[in-house]
């Protein structure tokens, strides 16, 4: 379980030791389903999500986008996407 402290990670924070492992931040790919204005729905692996899309004003519905936080935060093309799913498949 993570200390409360990982919660207020500072700039000089962003990778923390615990336990003799390391503890970072991770994206995962998933498919713009839905735009409307800011947000958009993007599907990851069987799940749908809410997320804002202010940092990808160009993306486009049946696109790949890396979700960080609850945000849209780069394009990846959908084999990229795959395999990086097909990775995380494989970790659980």
């Amino acid at each position: 379980m993570l200390n409360k402290q990982y919660c207020k990670m500072t700039d000089d924070d962003l990778i923390k030791k615990e336990k003799g492992g390391m503890i970072m931040c991770l994206a995962v790919p998933g498919k713009v389903l839905k735009i409307e204005g800011n947000k958009g729905i993007v599907e990851i692996g069987n799940m749908k999500r809410e997320v804002f899309m202010h940092l990808v004003p160009y993306v486009c519905v049946d696109e790949y986008v890396l979700v960080h936080a609850g945000c849209a935060i780069e394009t990846i093309d959908e084999e990229e996407a795959k395999i990086t799913l097909n990775m995380f498949k494989g970790l659980l």
